[in-house]
């Protein structure tokens, strides 16, 4: 079993960071809408309030993550042109992707949709982390900012998840990948 190190670092940004935010943002929209509605039954505790700024600082870290790591590790491996003459495209996803009227449309469409929009993950969720590290338990007494930290919540998860949706699709038509291999296991 073995994988490149370009594989690895998409692995890494993709289902290490991406995913892991994605999963994250399920949790802290159902904590934000049970805890800090204005119906909500029991009192937000000091420790609830702590976790939750614990969760949203990580979260703004976990997106600024994913997309740092896609956009200055794997996006250069992703555009890297290909020397004049080369027949076997593989190594350089977006002339293999373009070289093909059925694929064209993933880089056109796809990677400069996700080039643009995975910005507003971190950029929403690193905005709903401040409000909330200043307001807290407070929030439920604001409901504007409350519905604005959950609003920008709710962006930064449509835009990781079409982000994800694209990145997923452009590296099943078009994977990243080369440089040193990495075994992993031996086989039989």
């Amino acid at each position: 079993m073995e994988i490149t190190e370009r594989s690895l670092w998409t692995m890494i940004h993709g289902m290490g960071f991406g995913a892991l935010y994605l999963l994250l943002c399920s949790g802290v929209i159902v904590e934000l809408w049970r805890r800090y509605a204005p119906a909500a039954e029991s009192p937000v505790t000091a420790r609830d309030e702590s976790f939750l700024k614990i969760y949203l600082v990580t979260m703004a870290v976990l997106a600024w993550l994913a997309v740092l790591s896609g956009a200055y590790i794997v996006y250069p491996w992703y555009r890297a042109v290909p020397p004049a003459g080369l027949a076997n495209l593989s190594a350089y996803p977006r002339y293999l992707l373009l070289s093909k009227p059925t694929t064209s449309g993933w880089h056109n469409v796809g990677m400069e949709w996700k080039e643009y929009i995975a910005f507003f993950a971190p950029i929403s969720m690193t905005m709903a982390a401040a409000v909330f590290i200043r307001y807290g338990r407070n929030l439920k007494h604001h409901p504007e900012l409350r519905n604005a930290v959950l609003g920008f919540t709710l962006i930064s998860f449509l835009a990781a998840g079409i982000a994800g949706f694209f990145g997923a699709m452009l590296n099943k038509n078009a994977p990243v990948d080369g440089g040193a291999t990495i075994h992993l296991a031996e086989g039989k």
